[in-house]
């Protein structure tokens, strides 16, 4: 990795989150490479100088239609709003 590519010390001083979603029972038993992959994005966010790095996987199988509670993005959305992730 090149110094180009790491992040401003301001945004490295926050943590990172790593939101893992897919949308239905099928998907997470079934595909899983994407969710192998979507894991694995912790490590990138590490390799790009982040010490922590949260990972949310609370909403796996959970459909984004609305008419489901999502409480992992609900945490997103709050340490997003509170300036803790970088």
């Amino acid at each position: 990795m090149m110094d180009g590519d790491l992040l401003p010390p301001a945004i490295l001083q926050r943590k990172a989150v790593v939101y893992v979603r897919q949308s239905t029972p099928a998907q997470v038993e079934f595909n899983t490479e994407s969710r192998r992959r979507q894991y694995e994005l912790v490590e990138i966010a590490r390799r790009r100088g982040f010490r922590t790095v949260d990972v949310i996987d609370d909403d796996l199988g959970r459909s984004a239609s609305g008419m489901v509670a999502r409480p992992g993005f609900e945490k997103l959305v709050a340490a997003l709003c509170a300036g803790e992730v970088g």
